[in-house]
């Protein structure tokens, strides 16, 4: 796929974050959504990442740090065939971290279709 600015990838997620399928994100709860190039390690595979502790492993709420879901918006861009195909893949990504807060596993993901 052609490169993109920073300004048509972020035109893209938008559309793609319009486009999660409904109640995905209604006990979405101190989560932030982070757009970074690559992952820290450089894995150039990885698309996305959540790292926190599952809504059902929480103990009583209190003041605990946001989970984080980060998307590797260069590594998406390399995945993607074409701007459809991105968007399409954001919206795949996004579910599949956010189904990470929810407790499934990568596992139970893939035989959901959202692996």
């Amino acid at each position: 796929m052609e490169a993109l600015s920073d300004e048509e990838f972020d035109a893209i997620l938008g559309e793609a974050l319009d486009l999660l399928p409904a109640g995905v994100t209604e006990q979405l709860d101190n989560v932030a959504l982070f757009v970074e190039d690559r992952p820290e390690n450089g894995d150039r595979h990885l698309l996305g990442l959540y790292e926190g502790t599952p809504i059902g492993e929480r103990g009583i709420a209190g003041f605990e740090m946001p989970d984080n879901i980060f998307i590797y918006r260069d590594n998406l861009i390399d995945f993607a065939e074409d701007r459809d195909h991105l968007r399409e893949e954001i919206v795949v990504t996004i579910v599949h971290e956010i189904a990470h807060f929810y407790g499934l596993d990568d596992d139970r993901l893939h035989e959901l279709g959202w692996g």
